[in-house]
């Protein structure tokens, strides 16, 4: 017979991933039925299997699954991975409802605790990642380099270089990298430029008027 009170804490602990910790920070709905949808239909799932003597191995293999069949769709992110994964493992947990009765919960508990102190937004600030097409190709990595902070305003601390095309003299390079301030943008700039100019000329007209 499920226990009521761990399929609950399923509930709340998805709740609490999706809703608390995920959408909080990354603000993409679509992912939110998916994350939920798999981790009910995980726990519905995994708690009819648990009363049946292979239910352990059986659910092991749902969720091998269901992690190919899903990673196998439209394209997510490696965060979104992660998530995914967390969702199926809090429904495997509490619809095989391990014994002590606490150890479900606490498992829950664990789970997303450490996905919000991971993925908390501080400890990645100014941390970004580019696949950026240059219009050149060049001799060394050093010099890449350079023209990618130049162009970021950033400090690079990683780059793939995915490929090069001698042809069009293009690079395609994946860029690891961390903002930092910098010097305004040339946008910023003509704009300044632009509303300095017109100023003058308005100087000069209220001049003649007079």
């Amino acid at each position: 017979m499920p226990d009521v009170l761990i399929l609950l804490t399923d509930l709340i602990a998805i709740n609490a991933l999706v809703f608390g910790v995920y959408y909080r920070r990354h603000r993409r709905r679509d992912m939110l039925l998916a994350f939920i949808g798999l981790n009910v239909g995980v726990l519905a799932v995994s708690a009819v299997l648990a009363g049946v003597a292979v239910g352990v191995g059986v659910g092991l293999g749902l969720f091998g699954v269901l992690s190919i069949v899903r990673l196998r769709s439209s394209e997510i992110s490696q965060q979104e991975v992660a998530y995914f994964f967390a969702s199926l493992a809090l429904g495997l947990i509490c619809g095989l409802q391990p014994e002590p009765r606490w150890l479900a919960p606490a498992l829950c508990a664990l789970v997303v605790l450490t996905f919000g102190i991971v993925d908390f937004p501080r400890f990645h600030t100014g941390y970004r990642r580019q696949i950026i097409t240059v219009d050149a190709v060049y001799a060394s990595e050093a010099a890449l380099i350079e023209r990618l902070e130049l162009l970021l305003t950033a400090k690079v601390q990683h780059i793939v270089i995915d490929s090069t095309d001698l042809v069009r003299d293009l690079t395609v390079v994946d860029v690891r990298y961390r903002t930092m301030a910098g010097p305004k943008s040339q946008l910023a700039a003509i704009s300044e430029d632009v509303a300095a100019t017109l100023n003058d000329r308005r100087g000069t007209l209220a001049t003649v008027s007079r």
